[in-house]
């Protein structure tokens, strides 16, 4: 098992996805422990001096023009968390949640934070002995950042609320015995306010879904290949010189990609040899896939700024011996990412769907059986399959709608604007496994043309491709069951089997935009 050193600055998306799923050890550098120790004596300074400063020696929110006396600062900390456990809806998945602490063990290593040593490694101690806090999905505004779901990830530090250990649902208390950790006798002051003040929810949930999409992006080029061998697609659209003269980096890398996977076909075309040009959803799939593969790029780079930043309020600046209250915990940034991240996902299964449906209609398909079936009318083949997908992709519509475009005030009006980063986040996941679905669809129903028509010499990297998909699910020769075949193909993409196949026939990876690589994902 791998290890991850954590000081607060280096923490990349390959990281947390490989504490998040992989289970590596997450360890503390002394940079780091330095940095928090620096800021925590600051904190205990103020407290001991009683000076006012907000969430230290006040109340929150409406309430930061409260006083708090030093006796009372324990009692703040510990109100806070119990208070604020308002989440509700589902639990989120343990590997969100793993990438939640970890990402709040990075951000509180930054050391502007002012927990204490201890408390931070104690979060760290449940990440690496996997004791996993039940955390509802639902109930952030993304501002204070994800105050309540936080909240319910401190409940089990304190021995509150409940978790998981070892694929068993516990109570915190127990979860924590069991495991052989401490449970922390009381929160001091600006712990809880530390620990529940970030952005790290609608972080871990849009990060996950990030690293999906990658392997999603290369998956529907893949996808897309094997339709075009299906429908003898012409290959004049992918030309370099077309997309030169257009150079953004997604559309171009598309054509690439679709032209080495195509490599050696004897079943796509040339214009001209059976028409002269195709319909948008085969001719313009470089510049659709490519503006998603853009589009992917931009909210890659802003969460690899979010993963290394201060998302606390107040900061702690110990050098200066300064704390300012600010608004970095505020969700704008991962939202606006977020929703358009939903966007690019949706589009991909926009086209999807559109390239399945010329799969399945005979006015469309240039020769294929209507729905793809053999004695078409005793059997409805695809027909189905079709009907799902558009389903899916007009849910999709519905759940790309920007999250971040509304806000409604809190606390008595002093949280006026608010980010919905954290809803942002879940309807991109959402869009994310919907799209999978309809890809998987589109790969089903390619490779039964491809056999209908008459398996010729297909491309390098799209026999890799049909060679996968048959070793796992035989050709629809009468009507049966397509669930099951659905449920096939969506695992073969989950568990990178097409990616892997078809880049090792290449022998070059299918390029994103900065070609950043999605390994086997769980």
């Amino acid at each position: 098992m791998g290890k991850i050193f954590i000081d607060g600055n280096s923490l990349t998306i390959e990281d947390v996805v490989n504490v998040a799923r992989q289970n590596y050890e997450v360890v503390l550098t002394e940079e780091a422990l330095s940095k928090v120790k620096k800021a925590r004596d600051l904190v205990d300074k103020l407290v001991e001096e009683e000076k006012v400063s907000y969430g230290i020696t006040t109340g929150f929110g409406k309430f930061s023009d409260v006083a708090i006396n030093k006796k009372d600062s324990q009692q703040l900390q510990k109100n806070l968390i119990i208070s604020h456990s308002c989440g509700v809806g589902n639990p989120l998945s343990e590997d969100i949640v793993r990438g939640i602490m970890l990402l709040r063990v990075n951000a509180l290593s930054k050391g502007y934070s002012g927990v204490r040593i201890e408390t931070l490694r104690t979060l760290v101690e449940m990440i690496n002995k996997g004791v996993h806090p039940i955390i509802p999905e639902k109930g952030s505004l993304g501002a204070s950042g994800d105050l309540a779901p936080l909240s319910h990830m401190v409940l089990t530090m304190l021995g509150e609320g409940e978790a998981i250990y070892k694929g068993e649902r516990l109570s915190s208390k127990e979860a924590m015995e069991k495991a052989g950790i401490n449970i922390l006798e009381y929160l001091s002051s600006k712990e809880g306010l530390a620990l529940i003040n970030g952005t790290q929810v609608m972080t871990s949930v849009g990060l996950l879904t990030l690293y999906d999409s990658i392997n999603l992006l290369k998956t529907a080029d893949i996808a897309f290949s094997l339709t075009m061998e299906a429908l003898n697609g012409i290959t004049c659209a992918m030309d370099e010189k077309v997309h030169s003269v257009r150079p953004h980096k997604g559309q171009i890398n598309t054509a690439k990609n679709i032209l080495e996977i195509l490599s050696g076909s004897q079943m796509t075309t040339k214009q001209g040899e059976q028409r002269v040009q195709d319909a948008y959803s085969l001719r313009c799939t470089p510049q659709i896939h490519g503006a998603s593969k853009d589009a992917i790029e931009y909210v890659k780079n802003k969460i690899n700024i979010e993963i290394n930043s201060a998302t606390d309020n107040p900061i702690i600046f110990p050098d200066v011996e300064e704390i300012i209250s600010g608004g970095n915990f505020h969700g704008q940034p991962m939202a606006l990412s977020f929703d358009f991240l939903g966007i690019a996902l949706s589009e991909l299964a926009n086209i999807s769907e559109r390239r399945l449906e010329k799969l399945v209609n005979p006015a469309l398909s240039h020769g294929l059986p209507a729905f793809l079936a053999n004695n078409g009318g005793l059997n409805s083949g695809f027909m189905i399959v079709q009907y799902s997908a558009a389903s899916l992709v007009s849910e999709n519509k519905v759940l790309a709608h920007p999250a971040s475009v509304d806000s409604i005030p809190s606390s008595a009006n002093q949280e006026d604007h608010v980010s919905m980063g954290t809803i942002a986040a879940r309807k991109a996941r959402e869009i994310m496994e919907n799209a999978r679905k309809v890809i998987a669809m589109e790969v089903l129903g390619a490779v039964q043309a491809i056999d209908l028509r008459g398996k010729e010499t297909l491309g390098a990297g799209t026999e890799a491709a049909y060679q996968v998909v048959r070793e796992h699910t035989s050709f629809v020769d009468k009507d049966r069951i397509m669930y099951k075949d659905i449920n096939i193909a969506e695992d073969i993409i989950i568990n990178n089997l097409l990616v892997e196949a078809v880049e090792k026939a290449l022998g070059s990876e299918i390029l994103t935009d900065e070609n950043f690589l999605a390994p086997s994902l769980s």
